[in-house]
């Protein structure tokens, strides 16, 4: 970092009335599985760039995979469905101040490339970059209590988070716009009959979608709790090796068979359910399917003959940015329903441990990364 870098540094963490720590805790990802929370540097910011405290932190399935799996190298710091607040400001960041309560984006595209002309972000080679970290390489960096924000995010991935919404409840706001984006790739229509295969706390958000579009929602999962609320919700529940289900599926339908299904787990057989459930034609999403060690063998027929189509969905849409902000801000999603579990961040490897092996009690786990005890 240049002098006058520094000089930029030590003026932006000058701004804010209650002085910013040189050190702070994160629960830092060590490789083979292993994350601890350890101190280390708080990010110094450069133009262009924010500093945000970090206040709420949801756990992710896809920040689950890469420590279990160990998909990218260590040490790192994850953690990216992040609200928090402002503490610092670069020069020429003149949309937001300190003080200001956001939602913030890891990935936005650059909105001018063969991808994002095709409104395939996730894909742009801008959009893999992360764009917020805590330290060390760039990875989410919503497991610490402080976040730096890199200028291409600040521009485009930060939403203002209106007075009277929780942080707890403005967390939900990546999520939510990764499965408006699949709910939008299936083009539902007012009476479709739609299976959602998995009632964690992803399919929950697509039953509720799901419902918003006038669909009526079948619903699978194996935990009574997350049956009892996709019920709540407006949709018809089943366990997913209840005989009843795909015969019910097949009564709404007038024996044809799902119009759409939305794989929101990844468990073994749900691709082959899904076609038995689903009529020709059909749409079905995998939106779970998200490790290159899943393997799906099905009967090339069933696509070809069966005319359905198999679509995939990953991460979020830019476009959708400003609907899923304005769904969780507004209440319209019920989503404080679905947290579970808020834990300190010193408690995160029981946090990791809750999201992966889910209780009968069990659904969201947020982070508090301000409360160490």
């Amino acid at each position: 970092m240049s002098v006058a870098e520094s000089v930029q540094c030590q003026r932006v963490l000058d701004q804010s009335s209650e002085a910013i720590p040189r050190a702070m805790k994160a629960a830092v990802y060590l490789g083979d599985g292993r994350v601890s929370v350890e101190t280390i540097e708080t990010p110094a910011i450069r133009a262009g760039e924010m500093l945000v405290r970090v206040e709420s932190c949801g756990i992710c399935h896809t920040d689950l995979k890469k420590i279990e799996y160990n998909l990218l190298p260590p040490p790192r710091v994850y953690g990216h469905e992040t609200a928090g607040i402002v503490k610092a400001v670069g020069n020429r960041v003149n949309q937001y101040a300190p003080g200001d309560r956001v939602v913030v984006f890891h990935h936005i595209p650059c909105g001018n490339c063969f991808y994002c002309e095709r409104r395939l972000y996730a894909q742009c080679a801008v959009y893999k970059r992360v764009g917020v970290t805590a330290g060390y390489e760039p990875a989410g960096g919503g497991f610490a209590q402080y976040v730096r924000v890199m200028d291409w995010i600040v521009e485009r991935g930060v939403e203002r988070i209106p007075d009277g919404v929780s942080f707890d409840q403005a967390c939900w706001v990546e999520p939510v716009n990764t499965c408006l984006k699949g709910v939008e790739l299936l083009k539902l229509r007012p009476g479709d009959v739609v299976a959602v295969l998995g009632q964690g706390p992803i399919g929950l958000i697509f039953t509720l979608l799901a419902k918003r579009a006038g669909a009526q929602v079948m619903a699978t999962d194996t935990i009574d709790l997350r049956r009892e609320l996709a019920l709540r919700f407006g949709a018809e529940s089943f366990h997913p090796s209840d005989p009843q289900f795909p015969m019910a599926v097949r009564a709404a339908t007038g024996r044809r068979g799902a119009d759409a299904v939305i794989l929101a787990t990844s468990a073994r057989g749900l691709v082959e359910q899904a076609l038995e459930i689903s009529r020709p034609g059909a749409k079905i999403l995998l939106f779970a399917q998200t490790s290159a060690k899943e393997r799906i063998e099905i009967a090339g027929a069933d696509i070809c003959v069966g005319e359905r189509t198999l679509l995939g969905s990953y991460s979020a849409d830019i476009d959708l940015q400003k609907e899923s902000a304005r769904l969780v801000f507004s209440g319209e999603l019920p989503l404080e329903q679905l947290i579970s579990h808020r834990l300190p961040l010193t408690e995160i490897a029981r946090g990791i441990d809750v999201a992966k092996n889910p209780g009968a009690n069990s659904l969201k786990v947020v982070v508090h990364p301000q409360e160490l005890n």
